[in-house]
């Protein structure tokens, strides 16, 4: 007898397992509150600019999102760098420095870059080499490396302040949503060591050459109805109730009843829908996840000042800078965002105050912008963009599988032992369909609805 599968959430986590049911036979009905598929990886219309919320890219390694891009049919639509290369300016520099990748071997791949790392004295470039080399045997998946802070390990391996902030943050804050001081050691390690310390190749960049919705929601829109699923846009899911022969979804004035269901919202949202005794972490979970805010400043300029596809700054409030001017169909002059992660100090600054702070930073980083004129300058907030990877998260991300027989979850924040990116989304999908798949519909387990 054909499955029938309900998927509450249309983001990359539930896109990724929708499909992977649908493929599989089963008979799937997709539920999502917001009237466009893609979750928090959206665009919009701002005049006759296409903008994105905000700036996602991804990596090489990150092969669970590269394999939900080519079932979308979107492979062509994202650019990858053949070779890691990343332009780094710190305020005043008439050029930047650059952190690429050679031939050798991860992680001496780096090691030619590093050593002309200007932002780092020689011997703070020595030492982060042995931090690195010791941070390769960190086991990510232990208790007691969750339990700790990166920054405080980073400390206790000979890294500065200054060391801290001009490479390792560099990295991390636009990985983790935070500070190595806020961040779990545990996350941390499984960032440097997928994207820098394994495989050369791995941190290769990539991003999007269309507008988000372009690259995800409207072509998971066609994939799943080609498919066969059934997909509901603007279907905010009330409740989900065990029935004696499967579950029952409730919506606004409509109940409908299905054999698995696969629970792919935001925290707080899935611990107001799961039945009690569902998942194993402490009542309150999701509040104690929480959430970290990322802040996209977007500016139109009227000529070119950024001659690369984006540029990263170093003891700064601009992290990144990315040329946004062919996705957002911009015709002359040049449109920038900046991407502002871990951004709980300007999450509800007014825009009026973002502007007079941050575009003297941007000139600063940017001399060539100091004479361009500012024709359009605007704000994207997200205030709960992520879970916060703080020390301990691991004991509240639940796994793929739950307690109640026939639901499973997906998203970002559950235990896939990555932090909240579109790679986490796509591998919690993949691991939630893979679960349902695996499960008899007769089975029987102790639990909620045994």
């Amino acid at each position: 007898m054909t499955r029938r599968v309900a998927v509450v959430g249309g983001g990359l986590a539930g896109i990724t397992a929708a499909l992977a049911c649908a493929d599989a036979g089963c008979e799937v009905t997709l539920f999502e509150a917001r009237p466009h598929l893609g979750g928090l990886t959206y665009s919009f219309a701002r005049g006759d600019l296409r903008v994105d919320n905000g700036q996602h890219v991804f990596l090489r390694c990150c092969t669970s999102y590269l394999a939900l891009l080519d079932r979308l049919g979107v492979a062509d639509k994202v650019a990858l760098q053949q070779r890691l290369s990343i332009p780094i300016r710190t305020p005043g520099s008439e050029a930047p420095v650059w952190l690429r990748r050679g031939d050798l071997p991860a992680p001496l791949h780096l090691a030619g870059s590093l050593l002309r790392y200007g932002p780092l004295r020689p011997g703070e470039r020595a030492k982060f080499a042995l931090a690195a080399l010791a941070l390769k045997r960190v086991d990510p998946a232990a208790d007691a490396t969750d339990r700790q802070s990166f920054g405080d390990w980073l400390r206790r391996h000979g890294q500065s302040a200054g060391a801290i902030e001009a490479l390792w943050d560099l990295v991390g804050v636009a990985t983790l949503n935070a500070t190595a001081d806020e961040a779990s050691l545990s996350l941390a390690a499984t960032v440097f060591q997928e994207g820098l310390l394994t495989d050369p190749a791995a941190a290769d960049i990539g991003w999007s050459m269309v507008p988000l919705r372009e690259l995800h929601g409207d072509p998971a829109l066609a994939c799943l109805e080609r498919a066969g699923a059934d997909v509901r846009t603007g279907a905010k899911v009330r409740a989900i109730e065990r029935r004696d022969d499967g579950w029952r979804v409730g919506l606004d004035g409509h109940d409908a009843d299905f054999d698995q269901v696969i629970v792919a919202v935001p925290p707080v949202a899935a611990e107001h829908l799961l039945p009690e005794g569902a998942v194993t972490v402490p009542p309150g979970w999701s509040g104690g996840l929480g959430s970290s805010p990322i802040v996209n400043v977007h500016l139109v300029l009227d000529r070119r000042v950024l001659d690369q596809p984006f540029v990263a700054g170093v003891r700064t409030p601009v992290q990144w800078v990315f040329d946004r001017t062919q996705q957002s169909g911009l015709a002359a002059g040049q449109y920038l965002a900046m991407s502002l992660s871990a951004a709980d100090d300007l999450i509800d600054l007014p825009t009026a105050e973002l502007r007079e702070l941050m575009l003297p930073e941007l000139f600063a980083l940017l001399p060539e912008a100091a004479d361009a004129e500012v024709l359009d300058f605007f704000v994207t907030r997200e205030r709960h963009a992520t879970f916060r990877p703080s020390p301990g998260t691991a004991s509240l991300r639940p796994q793929a599988t739950t307690y109640a027989r026939g639901l499973f979850l997906a998203g970002a924040w559950t235990a896939t032992g990555w932090p909240a990116t579109m790679e986490g989304a796509a591998r919690s999908g993949t691991a939630a369909a893979t679960a349902l798949l695996d499960e008899h519909t007769t089975e029987v387990r102790e639990g909620v609805g045994a």
